[in-house]
């Protein structure tokens, strides 16, 4: 299994302690965390995108920007960019510059997001943010693999002729579907033969399980392999101790509070609201990686005999003091991530995946003369 760490950013006070981190101090850590991943060994750093709420996430790219350009092999992904909102031109070019200073270790994750509040502020309609995904990843596409693209569509002006630059770094990065709990985007996922990123981070697993057992009966409906169509799983907040118990009644009062916070009305979208509202219910079966380091093992594991995932994603407890927060992405690194590679072992990321070596396999580079790969040299692959 690979490893991501994410961060969407909440600016939120806590509940317990009446703590909040300066804004200035909060990105700063977002951007110290990602280093400190690199070198603790984790595959992946990912920044979400929120616009409505108590979040900072709302330029998360600027942020993937100076990620990039401060870390040398960790992939760089998002989680999610918010797709349906924007335009799929300026998405393009964002992270295709994103994509050029890491030298091709961007991996886009995109969604419809999971705030409503939102859509009116980027002139979505209400029920629209579904099309909208649609039309905008089919251009986004279409920018990544083509020059001089003409194009009309319902959500945006029509384009004449147009290449967007930069170009990405050595062909059109690989593209994970969002999905927090409807089957739009895992269908979306599983008609373009991309791989899905499940949240798991508010239903129960059987809900997930759904969710993911679809999209791979979708993945190979549509005639794709499916050893490619691999799977990522969200997770709650971290919380890593020396035993469960501790880690219960360290975090188990800001972690009660927040589920408080989020489930009053106009909080959370309607019919998403968080069932496990007790810590206890939270470490036992819901999303949150709460416990000892054997204790988090296990309930990876027991998510991994139901998804079969490749990829999992979990956030750090951001209101609490960031030297408590590098010192648990150590100890996740050292005394937990091994066991479960050990049992749950995966072809991403490596000789196996078309993308595992990007940009040097899988097409997306083409050899001179003499046989050598020219990252630069063009795109042979539009998968």
């Amino acid at each position: 299994m690979r490893f991501q760490v994410l961060d969407i950013l909440p600016a939120l006070t806590n509940p317990v302690t009446g703590r909040q981190v300066r804004p200035d101090e909060r990105l700063a850590q977002a951007l110290t965390s990602a280093r400190y991943a690199e070198a603790f060994g984790y595959d992946a750093v990912a920044l979400g995108e929120r616009h409505a709420g108590a979040f900072l996430s709302a330029g998360s790219s600027v942020l993937l920007g100076g990620i990039a350009a401060t870390t040398t092999r960790v992939r760089i992904q998002t989680g999610v960019s918010v797709l349906s909102i924007h335009d799929p031109l300026r998405i393009a070019e964002d992270f295709a510059t994103i994509d050029q200073v890491s030298r091709g270790r961007l991996e886009l994750v995109i969604g419809k997001g999971n705030e409503r509040r939102q859509l009116p502020m980027f002139g979505i309609a209400e029920g629209d943010q579904w099309e909208a995904l649609a039309e905008k990843y089919a251009l986004l596409r279409r920018l990544w693999r083509e020059e001089s693209v003409t194009w009309s569509g319902r959500f945006r002006g029509p384009l004449t002729e147009v290449t967007s630059l930069p170009r990405p770094y050595a062909g059109a990065p690989r593209v994970w579907h969002g999905s927090a709990t409807s089957h739009a985007s895992a269908d979306l996922a599983a008609q373009w033969g991309d791989p899905l990123f499940s949240a798991n981070a508010i239903q129960p697993r059987d809900k997930y399980t759904v969710l993911i057992d679809r999209y791979r009966s979708e993945y190979r409906r549509h005639g794709h392999d499916p050893r490619y169509a691999f799977v990522g799983a969200g997770a709650g907040f971290l919380y890593l101790a020396d035993t469960t118990q501790e880690a219960r009644d360290a975090f188990g009062p800001t972690y009660e509070q927040i589920v408080a916070f989020f489930n009053r009305p106009g909080n959370h979208t309607p019919g998403n609201a968080m069932g496990f509202d007790s810590i206890d219910d939270a470490i036992a079966y819901g999303p949150a990686l709460v416990g000892s380091p054997q204790q988090i093992t296990e309930k990876i594991l027991w998510w991994h005999e139901a998804f079969g995932h490749d990829l999992q994603s979990f956030s750090l407890p951001t209101m609490i003091p960031h030297e408590q927060q590098l010192a648990m992405l150590e100890r996740l690194a050292a005394e937990v991530i091994p066991a479960v590679r050990a049992a749950a072992p995966t072809t991403l990321w490596t000789d196996e995946d078309p993308y595992g070596g990007r940009p040097a396999v899988h097409g997306r580079s083409v050899p001179d003369a003499a046989g050598q790969i020219n990252p630069g040299s063009g795109v042979t692959n539009v998968r």
